[in-house]
């Protein structure tokens, strides 16, 4: 029995969610609800007109719905936010909060393979609906695919090394659980750098799995849609490559290249940024090991 107490504490809970000014009658978005943490501090701040609506994917998520008129909780990837809005009668909102990457609570259950901690079959599935598991990646994708994950993703020296070790290894058995697959990498896993390696390993295949990278360009770009001018954008992420994208959306509105100039040299920017990069104090790390590598950015669509 999944129980809210399982999903921790919410990373960075007050400076995220200072960071939407929140406005009592205001319309809001918590597209990652997870145990409800940041959603609850939102609607502890409106008054009784204002709206928050929240998405999770994750059918775990659901047991943690809040039980207000107030909130509506939407069973989907938050890259369709704008068409779930839609359908719930909201074309702008006053403010979007995202708290990126795995939940501590999909961390902690063996049993979805998220985690390097236990032996459990491959899936990282953030939807368990989802048709490409971890195993899919590991025991189908070809060589070179499977290089670009590890390289893409978790930024890894060796991974056509280690794509060429997985491929070979698969043609006389199938890699079934992360042991097996630990087993098969050992020789890229000397004992004082194992964990670091391993978790890169396990993000690689997580953000391939989830098309994380996907979902995060899609959302950016609808939120500059979706937000009222004024309205605030307040997004947590984990690692360079989610921060490296929010980052540059927000400074120019695009990924990578550069915006046109005018004449004089200038370019129309979507955001203004809120503060400087926020990070955790030690206090909250020591608290809650997940928040060590967050970063937050607040930004106001202009």
């Amino acid at each position: 029995m999944t129980t809210k107490m399982e999903y921790h504490n919410p990373v960075l809970l007050k400076e995220t969610v200072d960071g939407l000014n929140i406005h009592p009658d205001g319309v809001y978005v918590d597209v990652t609800f997870g145990g409800g943490g940041h959603s609850r501090e939102i609607m502890s701040r409106l008054g009784e007109n204002g709206k928050l609506f929240a998405f999770d994917q994750d059918l775990d998520a659901l047991k943690n719905a809040i039980d207000d008129e107030r909130f509506t909780l939407i069973n989907e990837n938050f890259r369709f936010i704008k068409r779930f809005l839609r359908f719930h009668g909201i074309k702008q909102v006053d403010g979007i909060l995202a708290d990126l990457g795995v939940s501590s609570h999909q961390f902690d259950v063996a049993e979805r393979g998220f985690s390097t901690r236990f032996d459990a079959e491959l899936d990282m599935r953030m939807n368990q609906k989802g048709d490409i598991s971890a195993y899919h990646v590991v025991n189908e994708y070809d060589e070179q695919d499977i290089a670009r994950v590890l390289f893409d993703y978790g930024e890894l020296k060796n991974a056509r090394a280690m794509a060429n070790v997985i491929v070979t290894a698969r043609k006389d058995k199938e890699i079934r659980n992360s042991d097996e697959l630990k087993k098969v990498l050992a020789k890229f896993l000397p004992g004082h750098k194992s964990n670091k390696i391993l978790a890169q390993i396990y993000q690689a295949i997580r953000i391939e799995v989830n098309q994380e990278m996907d979902v995060l360009k899609e959302f950016l770009e609808q939120s500059l849609e979706i937000l009222k001018p004024g309205g605030r954008l307040s997004v947590i992420s984990y690692h360079s490559l989610e921060d490296r994208l929010v980052k540059r959306f927000v400074k120019n509105g695009m990924f990578e290249g550069e915006p046109e100039r005018d004449f004089f040299g200038n370019f129309e920017v979507p955001f203004k940024t809120i503060e400087k990069l926020i990070v955790p104090s030690e206090e909250e790390i020591a608290i809650n090991n997940r928040a060590r590598s967050a970063k937050l950015r607040v930004a106001e669509k202009i």
